[in-house]
């Protein structure tokens, strides 16, 4: 009994990766549309797309305090409600300015939601079931973004250039969903027992432990409380000494998340697909759908073997095939021009083999380990700055493809699309595999194994001053 609850738990919450997903996918199917009716260059449509991702960085930026303060639960619901707003009017933006507005407001809850939903699920879970559990929010993002492709195809008419609009308003049905759900979901236990909430903490402990395991992880709880009682829960606690590994690993695993160029994939495939030689905005979105399958796909076989293998044989798996499935992209579209239209499908094969790598890897464990690495006192700041930086990352490499691609293209390769001299992403790609080269080199210091051991375990492990290498 008590297993069904912490997955009804934690598959309500991870419905707030679905809403990231869909509302982050879906401006990849909705541009080659919104593009034609506002009549836009590149340059605007980055700065459409690098909106989101704005409001995304300030939702991270000022909700980690919040959260640690009026609990996780309030949080999520109040991130419910901004990602239904803004999915109205993201679809009803009557200008171009009225969306880019839209996109920041919703990106908001884009941000909120991307901490604080893997730290509730974390918190709520098993040591045991840990990873696998927290690792749905990244499964139910990709289901969001697969969600928001086939969405997109559905509502996709090359005949009706405001068809995008019906695509953004889809997005309210999730919203409400995880709005309601998690109306009827618990406070963290975690949380409760660190605000002196003691009763309340330990009721929620015993549905999803069980009241034999109960008194024994509110002893757990209580001691690292104790122990931490000196300890403030501002930005300066995060810069003490003890917790620098912590900081390094949250930030630095969510630069690599993102600086091996997957949301240039999520945001722009059907650009690179018409790039590739499809024909058409509908047929290059159906290639995009792909990427949604197989994303989704991959995600699922990590959230099977995360806890059974372990972080870092997953880690240094799937950075290796990144690697290498990157550079291969770099010379299948150097050749483009030779290989003809068996360049055009060994380019979505590619694209398909580094989604796959990436998705059984640092995509949810990026997430996972954010909300395992910091302390309870500052658990909800820390997995802020976090979030914090995987937007800020996100928004450097989203808003400067078009323009990595176009300074990295070597004359000769120019690929033409409608007269329009779009470059050629083969520099890009192998500047992402540069730094999935060095995401290997920083992983063997930095990514700790953390399977199987409590949140109360680390905690004590980084006072003791211990190497993350070194942590089982």
């Amino acid at each position: 009994m008590k297993n069904t609850i912490i997955y009804v738990l934690a598959v309500i919450a991870a419905t707030g990766g679905l809403l990231f997903g869909f509302d982050t996918g879906v401006i990849s199917g909705a541009i080659p549309f919104f593009q034609k009716d506002f009549g836009l260059d590149n340059s605007m449509v980055e700065l459409v797309t690098s909106a989101g991702l704005v409001g995304a960085i300030l939702g991270a930026l000022f909700c980690g305090k919040i959260t640690d303060i009026l609990g996780r639960k309030v949080v999520i619901l109040a991130s419910a409600v901004i990602f239904t707003i803004g999915a109205l009017w993201s679809g009803f933006a009557p200008s171009i300015e009225q969306l880019i507005i839209a996109r920041l407001f919703l990106g908001i809850a884009i941000g909120v939601s991307s901490f604080a939903v893997p730290l509730y699920i974390a918190e709520i879970s098993p040591a045991n079931k840990r990873g696998s559990l927290v690792s749905m929010f990244q499964l139910m993002i990709t289901i969001g973004v697969l969600a928001s492709y086939l969405s997109d195809l559905m509502f996709a008419d090359e005949g009706d250039m405001s068809c995008w609009r019906p695509m953004f308003y889809i997005g309210v049905v999730p919203a409400l969903i995880l709005l309601i759900g998690m109306a009827f979901m618990p406070e963290s236990p975690r949380w409760l027992i660190s605000r002196g909430r003691d009763e309340e903490g330990k009721s929620v402990l015993a549905r999803i432990e069980g009241n034999e395991a109960m008194e024994d992880s509110y002893k757990t709880i209580k001691n690292e409380l104790i122990k931490s009682e000196k300890d403030k829960s501002g930005i300066k606690e995060l810069m003490k000494p003890w917790l620098r590994n912590a900081v390094i690993i949250g930030v630095g695993i969510m630069f690599f998340q993102q600086f091996v160029g997957i949301n240039t994939v999520i945001y722009y495939s059907p650009k690179i697909f018409l790039m590739a030689g499809f024909d058409g905005a509908v047929s290059a979105i159906w290639a995009a759908v792909g990427v949604g399958v197989v994303n989704l796909l991959f995600t699922i076989v990590s959230v099977y073997f995360v806890d059974r293998l372990g972080r870092r044989k997953l880690y240094f798996t799937g950075l290796t095939g990144i690697f290498v499935s990157l550079l291969l992209l770099g010379i299948c579209f150097t050749h483009f021009s030779y290989l003809g239209e068996m360049g055009k499908w060994l380019s979505i094969i590619l694209v398909f083999v580094y989604v796959a790598f990436y998705a059984i890897s640092i995509g949810p464990l990026g997430w996972l380990i954010i909300s395992e690495v910091f302390p309870q006192k500052v658990r909800g700041l820390g997995s802020s700055l976090g979030s914090l930086s995987v937007w800020v990352f996100n928004t450097v490499v989203t808003f400067t493809f078009f323009k990595i691609v176009k300074a990295f293209t070597v004359e000769g390769t120019e690929i033409y699309l409608d007269g329009e001299n779009l470059g050629n992403p083969a520099g890009a790609f192998w500047f992402y595999a540069i730094v999935a080269l060095a995401a290997i080199i920083w992983g063997y210091f930095y990514v700790p194994e953390t399977k199987g051991v409590t949140l109360e375990k680390i905690e004590e492990y980084w006072r003791k001053g211990g190497k993350p290498r070194h942590l089982r």
